[in-house]
């Protein structure tokens, strides 16, 4: 059981290691993960803040920065997680899939991985807000921090279970950016959805996103006059449903997964 338990540690930190080497050796990946942030807050959230976050009562832009900051390693896990597709037209997880280690085992690897790349999206986040003096809220962006794992395993959960069910390198490029673009637009991230209703509503809640960014500004407005007026549902009701997605991506996912590994 123990050198069982060893051996699947093993294959989780090499696989999590290569991802990482990748990611060094790709300094203009990275680069594009730091631009990002910075143009959609910097930018439309600049221009959204100034013409209709009049009235709120709340800061508009500190809003917006704890949504980019779910949206960039939500979006990062899924865009990594794609990445298998590729990796599997070139052979390498078919050498992965024969070796004897866990399937859970090789996606949790790739999940720590990819997360890299989006933890060091967050710089570009920090620095935008420095620039624009959006508050940071002491501790609670610590606290949103330390949090951060959860986002990513749940954006690396959608991601397995969008390639469960994907054969090619290009589907898998369209198709992931037709799932991060909605989860942008309808889960909050970028623009307040408590009044939300109607096939908007709806949609808003099958975005497993949405969850993830609620339980962000859960935890960052926590204790604050304006937490009511921000947060929609209650963190516990948030964590559960996260797990649930969590779960049934990634069980699906992987076995969808490896069932066409073993069909090619």
């Amino acid at each position: 059981m123990i050198a069982s338990t060893k051996k699947e540690g093993n294959a989780i930190f090499a696989i999590a290691a290569r991802e990482i080497t990748k990611s060094i050796k790709n300094p203009t990946h990275l680069g594009v993960n730091i631009l990002i942030p910075v143009i959609f807050i910097g930018i439309m959230g600049g221009s959204l803040s100034q013409n209709m976050a009049a009235g709120l009562g709340y800061n508009f832009l500190q809003f917006m920065m704890i949504g980019m900051i779910v949206n960039s390693l939500f979006t990062g896990l899924i865009s990594g997680m794609s990445s298998l597709i590729e990796e599997r037209n070139q052979n390498f997880t078919q050498e992965l899939y024969v070796s004897p280690i866990s399937r859970y085992s090789i996606i949790l690897g790739k999940m720590i991985g990819s997360s890299f790349a989006s933890l060091v999206g967050l710089i570009g986040i920090l620095v935008v807000a420095l620039l624009m003096q959006i508050p940071l809220g002491g501790m609670h962006i610590v606290y949103l921090f330390l949090i951060s794992p959860l986002f990513c395993l749940v954006g690396g959960a959608l991601g397995i279970f969008f390639i469960g069910f994907v054969q090619d390198s290009k589907t898998a490029d369209m198709g992931s950016m037709m799932i991060i673009m909605p989860q942008m637009f309808l889960s909050g991230a970028m623009i307040p959805i408590q009044h939300s209703t109607g096939i908007l509503g709806f949609l808003a809640k099958l975005m497993p996103m949405t969850y993830c960014v609620d339980l962000a500004r859960a935890v960052f407005y926590a204790g604050t006059p304006i937490y009511d007026q921000i947060v929609i549902h209650h963190p516990v009701t948030n964590l559960l449903v996260m797990t649930g997605f969590f779960l049934i991506f990634t069980i699906v996912g992987t076995l969808m997964f490896t069932r066409s590994e073993r069909n090619r």
